[in-house]
């Protein structure tokens, strides 16, 4: 089963402005969006998703906790400019869904406190960009038990369907040796103690013991 999502909770996004901010509502082609984790619980990240809203690429970076207890957490770039729209003048990309999986990460995304996404957007043809539906799921570590029993079931699954191509059918040879054996037990009932000798008595063949019936 899939992981939830972790609560986290995304902050509107800030726009680097160029000129006056109160008489000027120009807007350069940069804007940050901060995803803070719950307080005091650093998270293992296994996959960010979210949907594009015309950003053309987006850089990931990631403020973690230290392994140490006494360590300051630090910024470090997990993805860079990952490219979203094919071209920041069309359409194409512009609405995808994304999926950011931890192996496509420059850094171990793990104790991570805060992630801030920086969208870039430098063509004018669009009036807003943003990223939607953010969303950040854990990594959790595989179960021992739950691997034995998958291991367990892979070998009860080739001792059921063992490869005998080219082999005789089992259930042939099973009937075969069973014959075989009932017939040594016959014989070795029926033999006796005493030698059969050569069917002649005082040199002469009798007629009585060479009788078939």
């Amino acid at each position: 089963m899939a992981a939830s999502p972790v609560s986290c909770t995304v902050k509107p996004a800030v726009f680097l402005q160029i000129g006056d901010v109160k008489t000027d509502a120009s807007r350069c082609g940069v804007c940050v969006v901060d995803v803070s984790l719950p307080c005091g619980r650093p998270a293992n990240i296994e996959e960010i998703s979210f949907q594009n809203c015309y950003t053309s690429s987006v850089t990931v970076r990631l403020l973690r906790r230290g392994s140490g207890p006494d360590s300051s957490p630090r910024w470090s770039t997990a993805v860079r400019e990952l490219q979203l729209m094919e071209n920041p003048h069309t359409e194409g990309g512009s609405q995808d869904h994304v999926h950011i999986h931890r192996t496509q990460m420059e850094v171990d995304p793990d104790r991570v406190v805060l992630l801030r996404l920086i969208l870039r957007q430098p063509s004018s043809a669009w009036l807003s960009f943003s990223l939607e539906d953010i969303k950040v799921f854990p990594h959790l570590d595989p179960d021992p038990e739950k691997e034995l029993s998958d291991w367990l079931s892979d070998l009860t699954l080739v001792e059921q369907h063992p490869d005998v191509e080219g082999l005789p059918d089992p259930r042939t040879v099973s009937s075969s040796i069973q014959q075989m054996w009932a017939l040594t037990e016959v014989m070795q009932s029926s033999q006796t103690t005493a030698s059969m000798g050569r069917f002649h008595v005082d040199g002469r063949y009798d007629v009585s013991l060479l009788s078939l019936d």
